[in-house]
């Protein structure tokens, strides 16, 4: 945790000019885990959700700065790559939490998905990392089962509206295998579109 936290720090420092008003930076992903939780693994990306802050030139000198094969990436062998905001499997209005450890930031306003909403977006490609970084935050008693139905229920409600509501059978199979595998409860009945 100690070098995303350096990296973001030695960032803000090399941002040119400063801007009128601090540029917000929304986490998500594993970084958003191990900057709340205590949590730790090997890492080589930070994602940062895409918003209007963030597109055109702030967007790609972001990425020049601190994205795939910067100078920032090669030092820490992190970087930071920008999800479009209707990729991530979330609810409606996600959650995200302030971070203490980077209120002295000059140039940005760094913010992480709310552990539960990571939670649930993990549900949407629940790889082997995705599957590891949702029991360990399950292991230090992080996620209260009835919070991450209410928010899952919430994100399928937000995917039901569109073509992607197709996918959502396989993310409530994979929400049964977290409930019945790591919190070790009975696996809630998500109620799906009508039309499916």
């Amino acid at each position: 945790m100690e070098l995303i936290e350096e990296f973001f720090k030695e960032f803000d420092r090399l941002w040119r000019p400063h801007p009128a008003k601090k540029i917000p930076l929304q986490i998500i992903g594993s970084t958003a885990l191990m900057l709340q939780a205590g949590y730790e693994r090997g890492t080589k990306d930070s994602d940062i959700l895409e918003t209007a802050s963030i597109i055109g030139p702030v967007g790609k000198k972001l990425l020049s700065l601190a994205g795939k094969n910067s100078d920032l990436n090669k030092r820490y062998g992190i970087y930071l790559d920008i999800v479009g905001g209707g990729i991530p499997f979330f609810p409606l209005k996600p959650v995200f939490n302030a971070l203490p450890v980077f209120g002295g930031l000059k140039n940005f306003e760094i913010t992480a998905l709310d552990i539960t909403d990571v939670v649930v977006s993990k549900l949407k490609r629940f790889t082997s990392n995705d599957a590891a970084d949702i029991r360990a935050v399950v292991e230090k008693g992080l996620v209260r089962h009835a919070l991450l139905v209410s928010r899952f229920r919430a994100a399928v409600d937000a995917y039901s509206l569109d073509a992607r509501a197709e996918d959502l059978p396989l993310y409530i199979r994979n929400l049964h295998t977290v409930e019945r595998d790591f919190l070790e409860v009975v696996e809630s009945e998500i109620e799906l579109p009508g039309w499916m």
